[in-house]
């Protein structure tokens, strides 16, 4: 059965350095390890095909599609549900990848399913869909010593780059994070959760 690794993020070049495009990068990180383009439009979304490894100990056995949706972060269920009907995928097979503000920069949490926690591109996914139960990869976007802005400030922030003293570790939690999806891909969830939620 085929697998699907779905970053969260915006279009646009504006966008591209924002906290809010972490699971985008995570996505274009993927796509080249494995030597592919991400330059397919389907399901309102720039899309890669891998097929099926043939090498043993290779990050997966099976197909698997990367995609990036187009539709901007707060519908992002519209592609999910779109991939999910079009390659019958059962939603245990998607991986969604996307920031946390309520994790310190760096950090990785894998879990099986639960709430959005109020990340809306994850809502537009679980209401879709119709259900919690969709594996989910977050990035810690926020500051060191949790200085995040309250209530509305909060959406310029993740809309804002990253400042260049944490750009080093937004790289390495970025090539972290894309080896997590690989191990989710090749051993499974718990062996992911066990390496990389730390």
């Amino acid at each position: 059965m085929a697998r699907l690794i779905l970053g969260l993020g915006n279009p646009g070049e504006q966008y591209r350095d924002t906290r809010h495009n972490v699971g985008f990068r995570v996505v274009e990180e993927l796509a080249r390890r494995w030597h592919l383009a991400l330059d397919s439009l389907e399901c309102n979304a720039l899309t890669a095909h891998r097929a099926p490894a043939t090498l043993a100990g290779d990050a997966a056995s099976e197909a698997v599609l990367l995609a990036k949706p187009q539709t901007y972060m707060n519908r992002s269920g519209h592609a999910a549900h779109c991939f999910v009907e079009r390659y019958e995928l059962d939603p245990g097979n998607v991986l969604v990848v996307y920031d946390e503000v309520n994790l310190p920069l760096g950090k990785l949490r894998l879990r099986r399913s639960g709430s959005p926690a109020g990340h809306r591109g994850l809502e537009s996914i679980l209401e879709s869909l119709r259900t919690a139960e969709v594996p989910r990869l977050r990035l810690g976007v926020a500051p060191p010593g949790d200085t995040r802005p309250p209530g509305e400030e909060l959406a310029d922030f993740v809309l804002s780059p990253f400042a260049e003293d944490e750009r080093e570790e937004t790289e390495a939690m970025i090539r972290r994070a894309a080896d997590a999806v690989e191990v989710w891909l090749r051993d499974g969830a718990e062996a992911a959760m066990g390496k990389f939620n730390g």
